[in-house]
């Protein structure tokens, strides 16, 4: 998760199950041509989908909101090509939530971990240098992004990719299940490049502040 789709098509292919099923099947290892092919049926689908599962977190925008009040600028980052991403930013606003700035892959020549749609961001915000940047995400090559623009990174837990339930599912579970599922996502963030790890978005308050503090000291 979090890589471009093509990128993230292609990683699917090079999983050993995958490349052998695909090789019993059409004969040889899928390649460059099968990636291209497989990426260009994946478009259409993957619009007919979007609007589907593009629903807000709750509480997103009005952190985000808080967060833009304070002088805290948003930038985003996305797997998604600008034609994918425009009808989720465009659902997205409707409920509140609207970065200063987006910048997509395709626009910069490179998706994650590469750190190129930090940098953009930085850039159409005039936001420098990258110590005074935070990356939020909740995918490893979202830590591995934001390492390598140079800025901090925080990793979420519960409501990203790697817990993967919505509000109504995660509230079903018992706490025994919930806390090992935080731990285990925890864990892989901070094994990522995580500096600082939180549950949710409002959470990273108290991250904010850590780096705050940090950045007065010096550090």
């Amino acid at each position: 998760m979090g890589l471009l789709k093509r990128d993230h098509i292609a990683a699917i292919l090079a999983l050993p199950n995958i490349t052998e099923k695909w090789k019993s099947i059409t004969g040889r290892e899928p390649g460059e041509a099968e990636v291209l092919s497989l990426f260009e049926e994946f478009g259409p689908l993957q619009m007919e989908i979007i609007a589907l599962h593009s629903q807000l977190i709750p509480g997103i925008a009005q952190v985000v909101k808080s967060w833009q009040s304070r002088g805290i600028r948003i930038g985003s980052t996305t797997g998604y090509t600008r034609k994918m991403l425009a009808p989720v930013l465009a659902q997205a606003a409707q409920h509140g939530f609207e970065p200063d700035a987006s910048v997509c892959p395709d626009e910069v020549g490179g998706g994650r971990p590469a750190p190129w749609m930090l940098m953009k961001n930085a850039q159409l915000l005039e936001v420098y240098p990258p110590t005074t940047c935070v990356k939020i995400g909740d995918t490893v090559v979202d830590m591995e992004e934001g390492r390598n623009a140079g800025m901090w990174t925080i990793g979420l837990t519960r409501t990203g990719n790697l817990v993967g339930l919505d509000s109504e599912q995660w509230a079903q579970l018992p706490a025994a299940t919930k806390k090992v599922q935080l731990d285990h996502a925890k864990k892989i963030l901070i094994e990522a490049g995580a500096d600082y790890v939180a549950e949710d978005l409002a959470s990273c308050n108290h991250a904010l502040a850590k780096i705050e503090r940090r950045l007065r000291n010096g550090k």
